[in-house]
């Protein structure tokens, strides 16, 4: 008899999906949409439509396995949950004894996003004194740009744009990574929008637009300083609302502004002055105009500047103060919950050694370190395929005096180095709660199918290691369901307005619940003037301003954008998904014909860093002088390596975010 169970989708992108899941003699055989989701609405990306393929993999782990062979050939031998653990167990004993806990190193990230999940790992290792790991890979130069003007203030919620009259889609590949925005903006179209979009190609989203405005890579912050040059030249700003509610608009007019005229700002974006006009005219006439600012500006040497920039569009217009206007970066349902409840903070150790995550290659390669590490616990990421420099990571891996763990589902490029793997959970056999980062939904999802073979949770694996390291802190006693009950339950003191007792019931049942909203939330500056601050004197420098990229010495760009197809490394396991057209290089006819390549070609790009070998494809998508792939391949799908064979460790200006899409590349045929 078949059952159809509630779920939520738990991979790493802003709309957190309601899913509808079909059981059948304990497996899962259809996957659908929740219609009574708030921001999904019944729809689901092509990835998850078939989600049980995942689930349901041939290609799933289903015990604990031990290497037999060299690392990475991907050699391993079944054991039992317990010598597993045992022998983790004794490995890190041995190293702490040896080395001290700070040896030991952690690596995860966003596998999967339940508020669970996501942290499973936290008290572990701080209360074994592991070294900590800044979990900062993904876009936290956005985050404090966003927050370096607007302090807490809640970004704008999604649905809003559907009273808008100019959504900006800036910087954001909706179709792979936003899809359900799509319905706000038709339904804004619809009441006559015009809808523009921003990026360093032509994307599939660009095919939605109406207007498409295409910036050299890291240069955004440029165009941004040009569209307030126009506005504030040509008195499109809203004045009242500027002395009212903002700080420092003044002096940013006065000291900033003049520099960046529209001509100015073309030398440097290579967009032409005219467009530049044009769009900020458009921008300064509109009614409630909305941006939807993705993460790509972020991952630049000035990432945090150039966001910085372009939040200070809105203040100019006075769109926060409009119906349907405003700036949604990314949004705050991370702050539904209470997550120290899961993530203990207060049992790590004073003084203890952090390393970024974005210099994974530099930290298991650097003789200087002290401690060296020794253990690596990889969970919820696949770092040999994710992280940067990844001639860097590999060479790490290899290290035979370095003990690694990897919790995972699939055989990945991490995993194949190895000595112990430990089957992982999908969010289907598994409890958790649930928030998005680009709405304002939460959701618990219960198990809704047995575990696959003899997969665990994150939870319960770190529950297990816990007991057999000796720690005795009551955290590792609970369990997933009490922990989620104590999530629910700290809404009342983590959120600004309380839930109902029928939303917490909701909640509780596992249905779909939309946050409650202040009043005027748009409008309440959580900033220390309680003002928009434009000027702030915490920064340096207190006024944002412009600054180029970094780059390479290499003539080529090289843009590394989403692939619809897949998420990050996730979904590679896939072959319906990934058997066409993966390492493609995308390049302007132009640029091909000056070095005689055509489609189907092959091609090494290289810089100091190392090389990667693509397919090449001619495209009027992009622009010359740049290259763009898509997608993080798996190395079985590659010659030599993806494309973070050629990414720096270098970090962002603040947050130390990553840096994939500020490297330039030079290429040849072969």
């Amino acid at each position: 008899m078949n059952e159809i169970k509630p779920s939520v989708c738990p991979y790493d992108c802003p709309d957190c999906c309601g899913l509808l899941v079909t059981v059948q003699d304990g497996r899962a055989v259809h996957i659908a949409g929740d219609p009574n989701h708030p921001f999904t609405r019944g729809t689901l990306c092509p990835k998850m439509a078939h989600y049980e393929r995942t689930v349901h993999s041939k290609g799933r782990i289903m015990t604990p396995l031990k290497r037999i062979g060299k690392k990475g050939e991907g050699r391993f031998k079944p054991i039992s949950w317990d010598a597993a653990i045992a022998e983790i167990a004794e490995h890190w004993q041995s190293i702490i004894d040896d080395f001290g806990a700070e040896a030991i190193l952690p690596y995860s990230y966003a596998g999967t996003m339940g508020t669970i999940g996501y942290s499973a790992g936290h008290a572990l290792f701080y209360a074994l004194g592991a070294t900590s790991l800044d979990r900062t890979i993904c876009a936290p130069a956005k985050s404090r740009g966003y927050r370096d003007v607007m302090g807490a203030t809640l970004p704008t919620a999604p649905q809003e744009a559907q009273e808008s009259d100019m959504i900006i889609l800036w910087s954001i590949s909706m179709l792979a990574t936003d899809i359900h925005f799509r319905h706000d903006i038709e339904i804004a179209r619809q009441r006559g929008a015009r809808i523009y979009c921003i990026d360093t190609y032509r994307t599939k989203t660009a095919d939605c637009a109406d207007a498409f405005l295409c910036p050299r890579p890291g240069t955004d912050g440029a165009l941004a300083l040009a569209v307030l040059h126009v506005l504030a030249k040509e008195g499109f700003c809203d004045r009242a609302f500027l002395r009212r509610h903002v700080q420092g608009a003044e002096a940013l007019e006065r000291k900033i502004l003049p520099r960046y005229t529209p001509e100015a700002a073309a030398d440097i974006t290579g967009i032409p002055a005219e467009d530049i006009r044009s769009f900020a005219r458009a921008y300064g006439r509109a009614r409630a105009p909305f941006i939807r600012l993705g993460s790509g500006q972020s991952r630049y040497t000035n990432g945090s500047m150039t966001t910085r920039l372009i939040t200070c569009l809105p203040a100019f217009v006075g769109a926060y103060a409009k119906k349907g206007g405003g700036l949604l970066t990314s949004a705050s349902g991370s702050h539904a919950f209470d997550k120290s409840i899961i993530r203990r903070p207060d049992l790590e150790r004073p003084g203890v050694r952090h390393i970024n995550m974005c210099e994974l290659g530099h930290a298991l390669n650097d003789a200087s370190l002290t401690p060296p590490i020794k253990a690596l616990y990889v969970y919820s990421s696949n770092p040999a395929c994710t992280a940067p420099d990844q001639n860097r990571v590999m060479k790490g891996l290899e290290r035979e005096d370095l003990f690694t763990v990897v919790h995972e589902r699939f055989l990945t490029d991490t995993a194949r180095y190895a000595d112990i793997i430990l089957p992982a959970t999908t969010s289907l056999e598994s409890e958790d709660i649930y928030y998005s980062y680009g709405h304002y939904a939460i959701q618990r999802a219960r198990a809704v199918i047995p575990p696959v073979g003899e997969s665990k949770s994150n939870w319960q694996t770190a529950r297990l290691l816990a007991k057999a390291m000796h720690l005795a802190d009551p955290i590792f006693d609970k369990s997933e369901e009490e922990l989620v009950e104590e999530l629910i339950a700290s809404t009342k003191r983590a959120w600004p307005l309380p839930l109902g007792e029928d939303a917490l019931q909701q909640l509780r049942d596992c249905r779909p619940v939309n946050l409650p909203l202040p009043k005027d939330y748009k409008m309440d500056f959580q900033t220390p003037s309680q003002r928009i601050e434009i000027e702030n004197p915490a920064c340096q420098p207190s006024l944002p301003d412009y600054f180029p990229p970094h780059g390479d010495a290499e003539p080529f760009p090289l843009i590394n954008a989403p692939d619809m197809r897949i998420l990050d490394s996730s979904f590679n396991e896939r072959e319906e998904l990934t058997r066409d057209g993966v390492m493609t290089l995308l390049i302007h006819p132009d640029d091909a014909a000056e070095r005689s390549l055509q489609d189907g070609d092959p091609v090494r790009a290289r810089n100091k860093r190392g090389q990667a070998h693509f397919t090449i494809k001619t495209s009027d998508r992009v622009k010359r002088g740049t290259l763009v792939t898509e997608g993080v391949w798996w190395q079985c799908y590659t010659k030599d390596g993806n494309t973070n064979r050629l990414t720096s460790m270098r970090l962002t200006d603040k947050e130390g975010g990553s840096t994939f899409y500020d490297v330039s590349v030079t290429i040849e045929k072969g």
